[in-house]
């Protein structure tokens, strides 16, 4: 899934409300100011807390 540039200038991680972006692989949504990786499951990113992944 490709997530377009449009929605990831509105999407921001929960935790510190800061930048994300796509992980190489295309499966998550990171941010590394939370050092945390949110994951996309069935086209739809899971932007919650207690859902991501920590690097």
């Amino acid at each position: 899934m490709v997530i377009s540039e449009d929605l990831l200038e509105i999407l921001a991680c929960p935790k510190c409300k800061g930048d994300i972006r796509v992980n190489p692989s295309g499966d998550g949504l990171i941010c590394e100011a939370c050092r945390l990786m949110y994951p996309i499951k069935d086209d739809i990113p899971i932007m919650l807390i207690d859902e991501a992944v920590k690097l």
